[in-house]
């Protein structure tokens, strides 16, 4: 079966949440970096706190110096000082000039503060001399990372919570919208309109709700078929049921004026018989039309089953010549007698009905490849091109253009048609040079 809707998901889903962690984690040490340093202002307001220390020591007025370092002390709530730093080298060890220009007692304001420390880190800014420090431990308004909370609580639940809805839309958009157009067109179906298709609303997509869709369209088209040739069956059988009931009361009221029920009795009987057989040839079509049968389960040789209509049909109609070629065999498998018989039959019968008396139907047979080939020609008027295909429909009849107004209600072909797909074959008519008309059924051999 296909899968590709389930792969589609997992896929959609496996890379989302993926790209979703690798995205908070990003966004997370961006963030943390970006807060993580003292902002522009305070970085010059502790530059201009150590260069007015370095003025007031380097004026040597160490009492406006303490009294300075009292007020800031008050001011940041924080504590301050100024110190000397000497570095002596002892046991003859040698420290790298590199170590002693970049030595610092405390964080240069530049440095990266760490928003997870409790404490706040001492500030050093260093005299010109290098050996003289302003010290200062970060006053709280000034250290970095304020709304760090609050934007971990954003990126950690706010932003999965988004994405994860937004994929969410998106995956049930993809859906659902195959099974909105699929609920649509159940509706307008329900609705009466049989037409209606959903495979051709989907586009290029190819996965487990348009294989859905497929098998609605197939539904919906036989089911409309079913419906739409059920209603015009029971409007074609109640308009041809009303002649043979007119005739029936007619026969009765002329008995009864007359007094001839004799003759109104046979003419009932034979009106009720047509209507029977009318009735018979119906249930059949419907039988076949609704339940589509597959019908294969009988071995039978052809050449028999031909031979025995012919029979019959030479006593029907003495005064007709009926012709035949056939092989001594043909013995086809997995088909049924009664469906072949009454398809061949009513093409027979059909035949020798528009043929005139005297006149010609030939009957062929022969095997070509997997199947057998069965044509069956009369010398009658023949049928007008454009009402070759409408011979098979049920209660199609071209009377004017045969002729003739024969007997029956035009369903021979439209069953001939319908028993012969029911075995697997096909039926064909074509009108012969001259006149006449030419009918051939394909039947398949089945397997020998």
């Amino acid at each position: 079966m296909n899968k590709r809707l389930l792969w589609k998901l997992c896929g959609t889903i496996a890379v989302g949440s993926v790209a979703l962690f690798w995205a908070i984690n990003v966004l997370s040490l961006l963030t943390e970096h970006e807060m993580s340093f003292i902002a522009k202002e305070h970085q010059e307001t502790l530059i201009s706190y150590g260069k007015h220390a370095e003025q007031l020591y380097l004026s040597n007025d160490m009492d406006a110096l303490e009294r300075w370092l009292t007020t800031i002390q008050e001011q940041e709530q924080t504590w301050a000082a100024v110190v000397s730093s000497h570095i002596e080298p002892l046991a003859n060890s040698i420290i790298p000039s590199q170590y002693i220009e970049r030595f610092s007692l405390g964080r240069s304001v530049e440095w990266k503060i760490h928003l997870y420390f409790k404490e706040n880190p001492v500030m050093d800014i260093t005299f010109e001399s290098g050996n003289t420090h302003f010290l200062i431990r970060l006053p709280q308004r000034m250290r970095p990372g304020a709304y760090w909370k609050g934007a971990d609580i954003i990126l950690q639940v706010a932003l999965p919570l988004g994405l994860l809805i937004i994929l969410s839309i998106i995956l049930y958009h993809h859906v659902m919208s195959p099974l909105k157009q699929l609920e649509r067109a159940t509706r307008k179906f329900s609705e009466g309109n049989f037409d209606v298709r959903v495979r051709s609303c989907l586009g290029a997509r190819n996965d487990e709700l348009t294989a859905l869709a497929d098998t609605f369209d197939r539904m919906a088209e036989r089911t409309g078929k079913l419906i739409i040739t059920q209603r015009q069956l029971i409007a074609d059988l109640s308009h041809e049921l009303r002649t043979p009931l007119a005739r029936i009361e007619l026969v009765i009221d002329s008995a009864e004026r007359k007094n001839t029920a004799k003759e109104a009795i046979s003419r009932i009987r034979k009106e009720s018989i047509g209507m029977r057989k009318l009735v018979e040839d119906m249930l059949t079509l419907a039988w076949l039309e609704n339940e589509n049968p597959l019908l294969n389960e009988e071995t039978l040789d052809l050449v028999d089953l031909i031979d025995s209509i012919t029979e019959d049909a030479h006593f029907e109609f003495p005064h007709h010549n009926l012709t035949c070629q056939l092989p001594e065999h043909a013995e086809i498998s997995q088909s049924n007698h009664r469906s072949i018989g009454q398809a061949i039959e009513n093409i027979v019968r059909n035949a020798l009905r528009f043929t005139p008396q005297g006149g010609q139907v030939k009957i062929s047979l022969e095997a070509k490849d997997k199947h057998f080939y069965l044509t069956v020609q009369d010398e009658g008027p023949g049928v007008p091109e454009q009402h070759l295909s409408d011979i098979f429909t049920p209660f199609f009849r071209v009377n004017k253009s045969r002729n003739k107004t024969p007997e029956g209600f035009g369903l021979g072909l439209a069953l001939t048609l319908r028993h012969i797909k029911a075995v697997g074959g096909s039926v064909t008519a074509k009108n012969l040079e001259g006149s006449g008309l030419e009918i051939s059924i394909l039947i398949p051999r089945g397997q020998m």
